[in-house]
């Protein structure tokens, strides 16, 4: 019993050209005899091209959605069904499409042609951890990496003082080996790197006894990096020319130093601003007062006005985190007040306040202590 082509691409009978388009793309991918070689591949993939065949061409289409398969069994059969469909070049396109530069290549992706010349060295990141004021103000910070560095001993080479590379004769110096496949659609080319030199191009035959024939060697060094003001979690700082070296005398990679900033047990930061708490008593918030905070600049004197109340949010300009970019500009330090009322009074200070309540209650009409402190600080 014929499948149902429908079923086979795993689309709905209602779908578009589009999204048959796209699931034969897909499952041609995965089931093509040189890339899954898993028993019934093949077979599965010729069933992928038969669906896609009968469904990809609207009068093809409509023959198999009213008579099903013996509405197709003629023009759309391999070989002439080909030509009486007249789509064999958007056909050829999606497989090209598909499989050009497939290449054996991590994920299906196009391999890139390899160059003989110089190449460019491999980046690197580091991850940086910074203490709070760190992270606020900057400075200068040492680092220690590991990367690779051009063998001084051969200039990056590889070969033995004396001697020369030579160049490689599975690939004739191109860092590639080329194998054509033949299918029903034509030949397509895969390009993969070649075994035998790694894709350089050369082969080492007497190596360098500094770095092995490698070129490069592994170096541990300290660095100094200036961290700017005003960086936060994830800044990357991007270091010129301190990643790996590169092949054949190519230039080296960047180093990518990547910025986690510690909490602090006092000082919580919201964008450019910084928020922190201040507990005082609760005469000072009736009375109001004069004291000194700490910011991250060091202490600072505030004002507290009379009558200030729980949870009210004091502003102390300038103080926050420099802007990234122009430290010149600074966020603010935001202070939430809190308000400490005990729970213990002795004996004097409640004789004390229990004569203010009741001048107090006499005013509003509402007398005792209880009734006083509630009427003092509004949630």
């Amino acid at each position: 019993m014929a499948r149902d082509y429908y079923e086979t691409l795993g689309v709905s009978r209602d779908a578009d050209k589009e999204e048959i388009k796209q699931a034969y793309r897909r499952l041609a991918r995965k089931y093509h005899p040189d890339v899954n070689k898993e028993s019934g591949a093949e077979e599965r993939f010729k069933e992928i091209n038969r669906a896609y065949e009968v469904l990809s061409e609207p009068e093809v289409r409509a023959r198999y959605d009213r008579f099903g398969e013996a509405g197709v069994s003629g023009a759309a059969a391999a070989g002439a069904g080909f030509q009486d469909m007249g789509d064999m070049g958007g056909f050829a396109d999606i497989f090209e499409s598909i499989f050009s530069g497939f290449a054996g290549s991590p994920g299906g992706q196009p391999q890139q042609r390899r160059r003989s010349g110089p190449v460019r060295g491999d980046d690197l990141r580091l991850d940086l951890k910074l203490d709070f004021r760190e992270a606020v103000f900057g400075g200068e910070k040492e680092i220690r990496i590991s990367h690779l560095e051009t063998c001084e001993v051969c200039s990056g080479s590889g070969a033995k003082s004396g001697t020369r590379p030579r160049t490689c004769s599975t690939c004739s110096g191109s860092g590639q080996v080329r194998r054509v496949t033949r299918t029903p659609f034509g030949s397509f080319t895969q390009v993969s790197t070649c075994p035998t030199c790694d894709g350089t191009g050369t082969v080492v035959e007497d190596k360098c006894d500094a770095c092995d024939g490698k070129g490069a060697n592994q170096v541990t060094k300290k660095l100094k990096i200036n961290v700017p003001a005003g960086v936060d979690n994830g800044t990357r700082l991007r270091i010129s020319q301190e990643g790996d070296a590169g092949q054949r005398n190519g230039p080296p990679g960047d180093l990518y130093v990547y910025l986690f900033v510690n909490e602090d047990e006092e000082f919580h930061r919201e964008g450019i601003n910084i928020n922190s708490e201040i507990k005082i008593s609760y005469l000072q918030a009736i009375l109001g007062c004069r004291l000194e905070v700490n910011t991250v600049d060091g202490l600072v004197e505030l004002i507290i006005p009379a009558g200030t109340q729980p949870n009210t949010v004091m502003k102390l300009e300038n103080r926050g985190v420099p802007r990234l970019g122009n430290p010149v500009s600074r966020g603010d330090h935001l202070l939430t007040v809190l308000i400490d009322i005990p729970t213990k009074i002795i004996p004097e200070e409640r004789e004390l306040l229990e004569k203010l309540a009741k001048i107090k209650g006499d005013r509003t009409g509402k007398g005792g202590l209880e009734g006083f402190l509630g009427g003092l600080f509004k949630s």
